[in-house]
């Protein structure tokens, strides 16, 4: 009687299994992959900063010295 009381443990099987794990991988990589993308973002960002600080601080020096001609010119 004891034996027909038995639970039956569900089956795994192999190719399941490996499906899972399967999974499971490349769930870790689009996280890994999408880490990469925000750290790559942030980086363009703060060069994109940069380099309109650079533009900025060209634009400025070109004004100066046209300012510096121009009073230069006139007494």
């Amino acid at each position: 009687m004891s034996e027909m009381r038995r639970v039956s443990e569900p089956f795994a099987c192999a190719p399941a299994l490996r499906l899972e794990a399967h999974e499971r991988v490349s769930k870790l990589h689009f996280e890994t992959l999408e880490a990469r993308f925000d750290r790559l973002e942030m980086l363009m960002e703060r060069l994109e900063r940069r380099l309109w600080l650079t533009v900025y601080g060209v634009v400025g020096v070109i004004l100066a010295e046209a300012f510096q001609k121009l009073v230069a010119l006139s007494p």
